[in-house]
């Protein structure tokens, strides 16, 4: 067997000398740094059978119980002027469907450099359908685990490839996907990252860029000032009834009680009722219950001269069915829906929460739990990416004192405030980099460009 070495600054020159000299269908079979660059071992696809011998690929395994494999309706000759049917390349015989490495003598990684899927297969018909009856499953799978293998390393080589020739991008993603921040706000932002900043700079550019698409309310456009009809929703446990009642004592002491009037449609939950109704004695504010959607809009005729109604609704999970129900019961133009999200979630949940919710036609959201969080890049990130206008924050159970305006500062610290060194959340290696390709758009390459 020829195994050549080919040696270049980096994996592209490396993949670009393999092919020129062995040719599209060559196979690599380790690379590794070195100093100065990278080594990549190859071999000549004509050679790949000293490799997984042939008898060993024609054979059948014992397991299958489908259909022949389709190697046995290929021509036994081979072609004039050509190889014959079963000295192609392993990496096209695989992609084709039409045979199944051998699982019980591993052979070493083998990644094609070009892939070549437009050559035609003697005597067996091309349809989806048939292809589909006669590849079985487990080989399938085995083609799944194999692209998942040759997307790492080729992931492992890209983003050794930026580390090198970008440095200061690499490190402001790293820097995001440590806080917490989702590789696809990452990518975005970065790709417009210009390339004439130090770390420290860069780091400032991309905090920059959340800030500018976080969406706040200020002193002058609060809800308790400008009044109106505002039911609170979400999740079960995120203090739906609890920031309520924060609200409420805020407009108390801004314009008084009169000026107020709560609402609970909570009438399944024990206690939830008389819980509000202990803090509309405190506050000297009537409480009064709406049951359905009919309760609801007669409620409202009665209270449409108050300056503030607030709304305490049943906490439900996301995937609950009362969900529809509840949507339904707010669709009054004159109630305004502010869903409440914890910072003490995920990422992938909190997406999950304002997709069941938003067929509300929410006004903005509420960030609760802030004192809980460890880090409030989750939180951020969905309601920039969700275009969330972001009303309140709450950062305790005190009753109003734990409920503040956005203070947009101290919300972009929290996000890209860096973890311990010795935290087991960082991200090491090329984890960085496999990150950005196992995520659903691409990774990042050269230049910040997508991949």
């Amino acid at each position: 067997m020829n195994v050549r070495k080919f040696i270049a600054g980096t994996a592209r020159d490396a993949l670009r000398k393999v092919k020129e000299t062995l040719g599209p269908d060559a196979i690599i079979l380790s690379n590794r740094g070195i100093p100065g660059g990278v080594e990549i071992m190859a071999v000549a696809a004509r050679d790949m059978e000293l490799i997984v011998p042939a008898a060993e690929r024609e054979a059948p395994r014992s397991g299958d119980r489908g259909p022949a494999p389709v190697r046995e309706a290929m021509p036994a000759k081979p072609a004039v002027g050509g190889a014959r049917p079963a000295e192609r390349p392993l990496s096209e015989e695989v992609q084709r469907g039409s045979v199944a490495p051998a699982p019980r003598t591993p052979a070493p990684l083998a990644v094609p450099v070009q892939p070549r899927l437009d050559l035609p297969v003697h005597g067996v018909a091309t349809s989806p359908q048939q292809e589909a009856a006669v590849v079985p499953a487990a080989v399938l799978e085995e083609i799944r685990t194999l692209r998942r293998l040759v997307e790492q390393q080729l992931a492992g080589f890209a983003w050794g490839e930026v580390a090198r020739t970008d440095p200061v991008r690499t490190a402001v993603l790293r820097h995001m996907l440590d806080a917490g921040f989702s590789p696809q706000l990452a990518r975005e932002l970065l790709a417009d990252l210009p390339g004439d900043l130090d770390t420290g700079q860069a780091l400032a550019w991309a905090k920059g860029g959340v800030e500018r698409g976080l969406s706040t309310i200020d002193s002058e456009t609060d809800i308790v000032d400008q009044g109106g009809v505002y039911a609170l929703v979400g999740p079960t446990g995120v203090g739906k009834t609890t920031t309520t009642a924060k609200l409420a004592a805020r407009c108390v002491l801004r314009h008084g009680a009169r000026k107020l009037a709560l609402v609970t449609t909570d009438g399944y939950r024990i206690g939830a009722h008389e819980q509000l109704r202990i803090y509309g004695r405190i506050l000297g504010v009537p409480v009064h219950l709406a049951r359905d959607s009919r309760d609801l809009q007669a409620t409202l005729d009665d209270l449409q001269h108050t300056h503030m109604v607030l709304i305490d609704t049943i906490g439900m999970g996301q995937r609950d069915r009362l969900v529809g129900e509840q949507m339904a019961m707010f669709q009054d133009r004159r109630v305004n829906c502010l869903l409440l999200l914890p910072a003490t979630s995920r990422g992938d949940t909190l997406d999950d929460v304002v997709r069941a919710y938003s067929g509300l036609g929410l006004a903005g959201g509420i960030l609760t739990k802030v004192d809980e969080a460890a880090s409030l890049a989750s939180s951020l990130d969905v309601i920039v990416r969700q275009r969330l206008r972001l009303h309140y924050v709450s950062n305790g159970q005190r009753v109003p004192e734990d409920l503040h305006l956005p203070n947009r500062a101290y919300l972009l610290h929290r996000a890209f405030r860096d973890l311990p060194e010795g935290s087991p959340h960082r991200l090491g290696g090329i984890e960085p980099g496999l990150v950005m390709a196992s995520s659903a758009t691409g990774g990042l390459t050269a230049g910040g460009q997508r991949g």
